[in-house]
């Protein structure tokens, strides 16, 4: 029974969960009596919880049948590590077979998160990668319905995710953005981000901000009833165009976002100074403006033979097509471009018109490859500092921009292209997560300086109150939030490692390597169906991804008990 003008937000995750189901129908699957608990918390001195913070629930919500899944804000900050990110991505696996095998199941997902869990750093991305991929695939058969009620608020890697439901809801106290507040002053600056400034947060990235923008559908009230109202609302309009596909819309709003025309001068807060006097305007090539360059040069080192010119309609996506062998592939990079009307992405980060034009260059691929027997393969060279941190990006929906890239991709890995990721350079947070962590197979080089994380050392020993010298020590022991290439190789989504003389300047032996390899990963993906489950059968899954594997046998037999 829903109780009318009782707080929804005030509930624990496992209270809302079982609140929004019919009564009596709630069975929660690998509960705390499951005993999941993260052995990765433990070596690092935290404490950890039974039920990893995920609560998944099963049952029906007038009389549907549904699965619910809630993050518990308080343990962690509802952040997502290995555990609780494998029951999380279980629980859609199992959803959507459902849904395949012709019986309509609906997810509801209440986020109360800040994104990757730091402790579990490199778990966290990928797990969100997976859950995302199953996202995906979901909305094709049922509404997927996310709520964000509020006290966390849905952050980082996470509000990715959230761009890929199909309806999200929203209380006045829920927020939705990519870099939180504290992140963008420690790497912006305070002048671009007061996070000492509440007021002017809930204004920016608030629910009822978000709702009036368009990037979410419903503001509701903070009771039982109302929250169940708009569930059942949602659930009843059936499958949208999903706001992560509408890819020139959204490019034309962003357009008009530019710094300089009305609309931006609009947006900006009095206390942000000049993107334009505070980013330095360096050429490509120089020291300052070495990020992003390396995937310049092996993106010319790859396409140099190209059959097309670059299709990229911004300086820092680029796009060609080439042969390699008898396949024709499509190679996109996302670099430096210090003439960028966005300066937050001088160096190469990925900000919001870089997510939308790589979702417009791979959908172009896919349409065009649409009646061919033989699709393109996607080659995604990655060298990326980070996302773009800035007022402009959250205030215009950065975490959508970069939704729609990783929507592109894994809706072109469905339509049978592989995609093959080629890590030269850094891959960092949110810009991984929107251009290379969908990758169906995935190359790197075997360079000590290449580093993958889901945030800078600066901001993860802001956020998680420890020093940086503390987070190398638990590095040792926690190979998922060290930063160097060779700790990311072990948790199993590398499938090869290259080392040559020079990695800032490839010969032609090592491109032709390179394209022997990037061919080779062709086939395997093909032959596994371009999926990204392949992370978990390499040589060094069993063993460092021994409990998503677990989880996933777990919740496959949860789901099919009565």
């Amino acid at each position: 029974m829903v109780r009318i003008h009782a707080s929804f937000t005030e509930l624990s995750a496992r209270e809302r969960a079982e609140n929004l189901l019919d009564t009596g129908s709630a069975r929660e699957l690998l509960g705390p009596f499951s005993h999941l608990k993260s052995p990765h918390l433990l070596k690092q001195g935290i404490v950890p919880q039974n039920d990893d913070g995920m609560i998944v629930m099963k049952g029906r919500f007038e009389g549907r049948d549904t699965v619910v899944i809630a993050m518990e804000g308080k343990f962690q900050g509802g952040g997502i590590g290995e555990i609780s990110g494998a029951k999380f991505a279980a629980a859609l696996q199992e959803v959507l077979n459902d849904n395949q095998a012709g019986h309509p199941v609906f997810p509801v997902i209440i986020m109360d998160t800040g994104g990757v869990r730091l402790q579990e750093a490199n778990y966290g991305l990928l797990a969100i990668a997976e859950i995302q991929d199953l996202l995906v695939s979901i909305r094709e058969y049922v509404p997927v319905i996310g709520l964000i009620p509020g006290k966390v608020g849905c952050f980082g890697g996470m509000s990715m995710t959230c761009s890929l439901f199909s309806y999200i809801i929203m209380t006045k106290e829920g927020r939705l953005t990519l870099n939180g507040p504290e992140v963008i002053e420690q790497e912006a600056g305070i002048e671009e981000w007061d996070s000492s400034d509440k007021a002017f947060t809930y204004r920016t990235i608030g629910g009822e901000h978000r709702v009036a923008q368009g990037l979410a559908d419903v503001l509701t009230e903070d009771s039982r009833e109302a929250v169940h109202q708009a569930v059942k609302n949602c659930m009843e309009k059936g499958i949208p165009v999903h706001r992560s596909t509408m890819v020139e819309e959204y490019r034309a709003k962003i357009d008009k976002a530019a710094p300089g025309n009305a609309v931006s001068k609009k947006a900006v807060p009095a206390n942000a100074a000049s993107e334009n006097t505070r980013s330095e305007n360096v050429a490509p090539g120089s020291e300052k403006n070495s990020a992003g360059l390396r995937g310049r040069v092996w993106f010319e080192a790859l396409t140099e033979d190209a059959i097309t010119g670059n299709l990229g309609s911004i300086g820092s996506v680029l796009c060609r097509d080439i042969i390699l062998g008898n396949r024709t592939c499509r190679v996109l990079a996302v670099t430096a471009d210090p003439h960028t009307i966005f300066p937050r992405t001088r160096k190469g980060e990925v900000g919001l018109q870089q997510g939308w034009e790589l979702a417009r260059l791979i959908r172009q691929a896919v349409e065009e490859d649409n009646d061919s027997p033989e699709k393109r393969a996607l080659i995604a060279v990655v060298d990326v500092p980070s996302q773009a941190y800035g007022y402009l990006e959250e205030y215009h929906g950065i975490f959508l921009s970069c939704a729609a890239s990783v929507n592109a991709y894994a809706m072109a890995r469905h339509a049978g292209h592989p995609v093959i990721t080629v890590i030269v350079g850094n891959a960092i947070s949110g810009a991984f997560l929107a251009h290379g962590l969908q990758g169906s197979h995935m190359i790197a080089l075997d360079d000590e300086t290449i580093t993958v994380h889901a945030m800078s050392k600066k901001s993860a020993a802001r956020i998680t109150k420890r020093s940086i010298e503390d987070m190398d020590k638990a590095a040792d022991s926690v190979a998922a939030i060290a930063y160097d290439i060779h700790s990311f190789n072990c948790l199993g989504a590398v499938n090869t490692l290259l080392k040559f003389p020079d990695h800032d300047h490839p010969s032609e032996d090592d491109v032709r390597v390179m394209k022997e390899k990037i061919a080779e990963g062709i086939r395997e993906s093909e032959a596994n169906g371009n999926t990204l489950d392949y992370r978990l059968k390499t040589p060094n899954a069993p063993k460092y991804r021994a409990l998503s594997i677990q989880v996933r046998r777990q919740m496959a037999e949860a789901w099919r008990e009565k």
